[in-house]
């Protein structure tokens, strides 16, 4: 019982207060950075950041500390090993994660995800280390993360990002600033970078991201689509969401 109530002593319970705000302080810095990418309509926004942000900190912190580790204070043994064994599970855990990760045309999906997985496997690095209180306040950040701050981010100012696939009749010219104002009238603009053009048997193919103006504008989807079966050489069209 000694031996378990030293993880709970005062000393450890100020070290981890200490790593606590460590990650507490990396949230809000990794929300903000998140917020950015989110009001740009990009697949990782608010939660992926501060979930990666977040975790990084705490076991950079944790690591920090190991006449800490294991419960026992001065006891620090096979520190080298240790600091192996944590980054080996951190890579390992980054390809675990990597396979939720789903893109399908312009859109990603499972980023958020894959980092939650990643934060859960730091919250077991703490709980290894005996960093128990750290470990609890890293597991409800998190939890509380993934549960609020996608409504948080409906609140707050943003911009939606759609997808569209466009085929054109055979030998058609699409004019790219003709689609620019029809977007534009419609409340979005093409997103730069996003245009990818082909052809199959003369028959032209764009793929593009469009960003609407601002959180209120951009025409409902099922309006957009309908309004773009009328533009200049359309054969056949794809309009989704998108988070890219």
């Amino acid at each position: 019982m000694d031996y378990l109530l030293a993880y709970w002593d005062q000393a450890h319970f100020a070290v981890n207060g200490l790593v606590f705000l460590n990650l507490f302080g990396a949230l809000l810095l990794g929300l903000a950075v998140g917020y950015e990418r989110s009001y740009h309509g990009r697949a990782a926004g608010m939660r992926t950041y501060g979930l990666v942000c977040m975790a990084s900190a705490a076991a950079t912190a944790a690591i920090g500390y190991p006449e800490f580790w294991f419960g026992v204070s001065k006891r620090v043994s096979a520190v080298v090993e240790v600091s192996h064994v944590v980054q080996g599970v951190l890579t390992g855990i980054g390809f675990l994660g990597a396979g939720v990760i789903m893109k399908e045309g312009l859109s990603i999906s499972g980023l958020t995800t894959a980092a939650s997985i990643w934060v859960t496997s730091v919250v077991g690095i703490l709980i290894g280390l005996g960093f128990y209180a750290a470990a609890i306040c890293l597991a409800g950040l998190s939890a509380a993360l993934m549960i609020w701050v996608s409504k948080l981010e409906a609140m707050l100012p943003s911009r939606h990002a759609i997808a569209l696939m466009l085929r054109f009749g055979q030998d058609c010219k699409p004019n790219l600033e003709h689609l620019r104002q029809f977007l534009l009238e419609r409340g979005y603009q093409i997103a730069s970078g996003s245009m990818a053009i082909s052809y199959d048997e003369g028959k032209p193919k764009w793929q593009f991201v469009a960003i609407a103006l601002s959180k209120r504008s951009g025409m409902p989807l099922a309006l957009l689509g309908a309004d773009l079966q009328h533009f200049d050489g359309v054969d056949s069209l794809q309009v989704v969401h998108a988070r890219n």
